[in-house]
């Protein structure tokens, strides 16, 4: 006798508007060209990213990009550094740029900081593509953070300009910035974090409480994702974090489980279609 699940995908879960404008934009150009090159993974999703290089796309790193001449190269939506598009002007590289308006706002921001001698702090993943793009915009003088912790013992100017990157938490951004101010400096905070991304915090917790257990389905590379989970675990302890269907384990579910599928602003919604599937053989 199967489980009798009763699944229900979230309707806000799937991609944001910047990587629904990132895979667009790839999809169009590969509906009529045989491949076309892009600058790091489109997004942070496995099984995404195969699904788009079955259709020809060629994923290249930024040692790859200093040999490769005459060519399409999509920029993803995570942004880049000024020093990607000089050598695409060097090389003759023609780049379809699908950077998120709301990276390239932060990004202008913060060269604009930077430009007016104002020391930079970038609340962020290290070696994020986009807080790598952040970076760029002042010549890799910003001092990047995880933690604040990172900071202890530091020597940091009485006065700084935070910022943040774009899929951060916002309490997390605002408890960073009243900490600092308790500790002397003289901070002048721009909060900078996506609306779309930092909404979902509030309809994950609204949703994960209608269900025995919670499947949420994201890369393992989506920083977006870790806290995502983070949210759904604090509020529903029978959370489980998988990347496909191969993940999932029978012994999880009980009789009868109402079981609620969501994901990170990396995973397709099709993924998630896959998962409810599964769920539904039980």
């Amino acid at each position: 006798m199967g489980y009798n699940l009763n699944v229900s995908i979230d309707k806000s879960s799937g991609f944001c508007f910047g990587v629904v404008y990132a895979i667009d934009m790839a999809e169009d150009i590969l509906n009529h060209e045989e491949y076309l090159y892009c600058l790091g993974d489109i997004v942070h999703n496995d099984e995404e990213v195969e699904r788009l290089k079955t259709k020809g796309l060629r994923i290249i790193d930024h040692a790859k990009l200093q040999d490769l001449h005459n060519e399409k190269v999509l920029i993803r939506a995570h942004g880049e550094a000024p020093s990607t598009y000089e050598l695409a002007l060097k090389n003759n590289l023609t780049l379809i740029d699908a950077s998120c308006p709301v990276v390239l706002k932060l990004q202008n921001r913060i060269k604009n900081s930077h430009d007016d001698d104002e020391q930079i702090l970038i609340f962020g993943k290290h070696g994020h593509a986009e807080v790598i793009g952040l970076q760029g915009q002042t010549n890799g003088n910003a001092i990047v953070f995880q933690d604040l912790a990172e900071l202890d013992g530091a020597e940091l100017p009485q006065k700084f300009t935070l910022y943040s990157q774009t899929t951060k938490s916002v309490d997390k951004f605002y408890q960073i910035k009243e900490e600092l101010i308790n500790r002397g400096y003289e901070v002048k905070a721009n909060d900078t974090i996506c609306r779309q991304v930092s909404n979902r915090y509030e309809e994950l917790a609204d949703f994960v409480k209608d269900f025995d257990k919670i499947i949420f389905v994201s890369g393992k590379k989506s920083s977006n994702g870790k806290v995502l989970h983070d949210v759904c675990k604090k509020h529903n302890e029978n959370t489980y974090f998988v990347s496909n269907i191969d993940e999932l384990q029978k012994e999880w579910f009980q009789l009868n489980d109402k079981v609620g599928i969501c994901g990170a602003t990396s995973t397709p919604m099709w993924l998630m279609e896959h998962v409810k599937h599964a769920l539904e053989t039980y």
